[in-house]
């Protein structure tokens, strides 16, 4: 199973790059919106990551960042979570607060698949967004990535 999800980490983290480059190469050309969701994007996989090993999240849900800062933060993510597989057995529990104070529990391995469903839902919405501005959006079906 681990294995499994460093696949489906790695599609990811492929796609994330590609749209970094897009948001750093074009900055006046991306939607607003497109940038806010791929932010927060990232911010919520960090958060996750964080949760997991039980340490402070250093970014909020919606922060905003340097686009040129995108690339890097998605590589951080996702080599921390590939740590993570590698330290956890994927049936333990984490306990955690979410943003609001409330305390929850999952295994590590629904937090794992949430972080790649988390992903792809705003991958989408990016999608979306880039399509209502004329854009071209990137090819994202794990698929596709597969061939």
């Amino acid at each position: 199973m681990k294995q499994f999800f460093k696949e489906l980490l790695e599609y990811s983290h492929h796609y994330n790059q590609k749209l970094s480059d897009i948001f750093a190469d074009q900055p006046d050309n991306t939607p607003e919106k497109a940038v806010k969701l791929f932010n927060h994007l990232l911010n919520a996989h960090q958060i996750w990551n964080n949760r997991i090993n039980a340490e402070q999240p250093a970014f909020g849900v919606w922060e905003l960042h340097d686009t040129k800062d995108l690339k890097r933060i998605d590589k951080i993510n996702h080599e921390h979570t590939l740590k993570i597989l590698g330290k956890f057995d994927l049936n333990e529990n984490c306990t955690y607060k979410n943003t609001r104070g409330e305390i929850f529990e999952n295994s590590i391995q629904n937090i794992c698949f949430h972080i790649i469903n988390h992903s792809t839902y705003h991958r989408g919405q990016i999608a979306s967004e880039f399509r209502l501005h004329g854009l071209e959006p990137l090819v994202t079906d794990y698929i596709h990535y597969k061939r």
